[in-house]
């Protein structure tokens, strides 16, 4: 009875040691360059070491130095709160903001009141070294084929560089109206184009949708690989410039019109049958057919539209007179309204009966 008196009774564990209140170290630190900024993003913790919570403000030192090795060199002091989403932009120093592009290594250290920490975060590399000559006299101007973009070209002395054309989304989400069918996925707010051969001065971005509006901004970015892994040492980002995609454009003009006579005979109606190229533009509504009237000694009349708009490539004519000659031509009508120039034309002339 006794025995088991004892072993139910509740016993004191063993003692723990104190909570040495390390916060947890940073584990995603990225770092971008452009210009002599290079801006530094990571998540605070929300823990210890010992998975306790924090509380209050945690002292924060920003790590720069041109090794990977794992020393701080502090660049920067700050406080921040447990489970921020971190931003720290650093400004570089005349000597890294100057001479021949070479790696530069940052690391954040997070301590305790006690000046403690439970170790330097991951590595973030950049380049320290003189960046491109930002980009001036941006422009863009809708075309059918999508967005031409203009910089002005670096000078002839310059490194070669790529051009970083960044894109925004500005036309507001289309709110869903709670009949028919769904909308479409929604294409990405943010895009960014690398042009390889920079220093032409010239792009087109082909991936737009007609109706939406744009924002660009662009920057010259240097590639340099350092054991292996690409760091890119950019410009400051250019000022930007607005785009309305509207479609004002027509299809493609059709080709290859072609026109065969069929004579009246044995009751058939004389007509003249026309056939030419399809045009493939994705926004194509038809065609419209045109025609005049031609005779050796008189000149051509004025063109007469003598079809509705057309689905295919193709139409009859029933309404000619035998011995007449005939001018066709064929324009595109676009679901926008707007039609092409007309095509090159075709003549023919309807047999005697």
């Amino acid at each position: 009875m006794i025995a088991a008196l004892v072993a139910g009774c509740g016993m004191p564990g063993a003692p723990q040691p104190p909570s040495l209140q390390l916060p947890a170290r940073v584990d995603d630190l990225s770092a971008v360059r452009a210009g002599d900024q290079v801006a530094l993003t990571w998540t605070m913790p929300t823990k210890t070491t010992d998975k306790v919570a924090l509380k209050g403000p945690i002292a924060v030192r920003i790590c720069r130095g041109q090794s990977s090795a794992a020393s701080c060199n502090i660049a920067a002091t700050l406080e921040l709160a447990p489970g921020a989403d971190a931003v720290f932009s650093d400004a570089l120093p005349s000597d890294l903001d100057s001479g021949a592009a070479r790696p530069l290594s940052y690391f954040v250290e997070l301590v305790n009141r006690k000046g403690r920490s439970a170790g330097l975060s991951n590595g973030a590399e950049t380049l320290a070294g003189q960046s491109p000559a930002s980009i001036g006299g941006l422009a863009a101007e809708v075309r059918k084929e999508g967005v031409v973009l203009r910089w002005t070209p670096a000078p002839p002395q310059s490194p070669a560089a790529a051009v970083r054309l960044l894109r925004t989304l500005l036309t507001p989400a289309k709110k869903e109206s709670g009949q028919g069918s769904l909308p479409g996925p929604r294409e990405p707010a943010q895009r960014s184009l690398l042009v390889a051969s920079g220093n032409a001065g010239r792009a087109l971005d082909s991936d737009i949708h007609f109706g939406e509006s744009y924002e660009y901004r662009a920057q010259r970015v240097v590639r340099v690989t350092v054991d292996g892994q690409t760091l890119e040492l950019a410009s400051p980002v250019s000022a930007p410039v607005r785009v309305d995609a509207e479609n004002i454009f027509p299809p493609a003009v059709p080709q290859s019109l072609a026109a065969v006579a069929t004579a009246g005979e044995n009751g058939k109606v004389p007509a003249i049958d026309l056939s030419w190229q399809p045009v493939t533009d994705a926004d194509l509504a038809g065609y419209v057919v045109y025609r005049r009237e031609t005779g050796a000694t008189e000149q051509a009349a004025a063109w007469q539209r003598i079809s509705a708009v057309q689905i295919g490539p193709g139409f009859h004519d029933a309404n000619v007179q035998p011995g007449h000659s005939y001018e066709y031509a064929v324009s595109a009508i676009g679901q926008n309204g707007h039609e092409s120039v007309k095509s090159a034309t075709a003549m023919e002339t309807v047999p005697n009966e």
